[in-house]
């Protein structure tokens, strides 16, 4: 499903294929690069949050680490 995500600093509109209808995680647009958290359940925009470079790769880093113990 295609979800249609407004970007809050620049006001373009992007998109983003889901396979499930709830994500919570990154989102970087398109037009601006600007970095957020996002919510999407039910395809509707929950919550926006701003997202640092830093933050962003904070979380990289621990899905990493999920997916290694999940394979053990």
């Amino acid at each position: 499903m295609l979800v249609k995500i407004k970007c809050p600093k620049c006001e373009s509109e992007g998109s983003m294929s889901l396979v499930d209808d709830y994500y919570q995680g990154p989102y970087k647009c398109w037009k601006c690069r600007e970095l957020f958290t996002i919510t999407i359940d039910k395809n509707e925009l929950k919550s926006c949050e701003p997202l640092s470079q830093e933050e962003l790769e904070r979380q990289q880093e621990i899905d990493a680490l999920r997916n290694q113990f999940r394979r053990q």
